[in-house]
């Protein structure tokens, strides 16, 4: 599992981003409408869902945690 850094709440899409699964915004809203990620072990359809520190999200294989930044 990677944790991935992040300063405060924000969306699915924009998580995509930061982590390096998606390029673009529009790559993201792709990857997420196929159904191929999960929040905490469900499949998630929606790019705007908020991620909260903890979370976890699966795309491809992999996971990712929602890790808060140091400030």
């Amino acid at each position: 599992m990677d944790d991935v850094a992040v300063s405060g709440p924000l969306p699915l899409g924009a998580f995509l981003k930061l982590a390096g699964v998606a390029g673009t915004g529009g790559h993201a809203k792709v990857i997420v409408q196929s159904g191929d990620v999960t929040v905490n072990g469900e499949v998630e359809m929606r790019r705007g869902r908020t991620l909260q520190v903890g979370d976890v999200v699966g795309v491809g294989g992999r996971e990712y945690r929602v890790w808060s930044s140091p400030a």
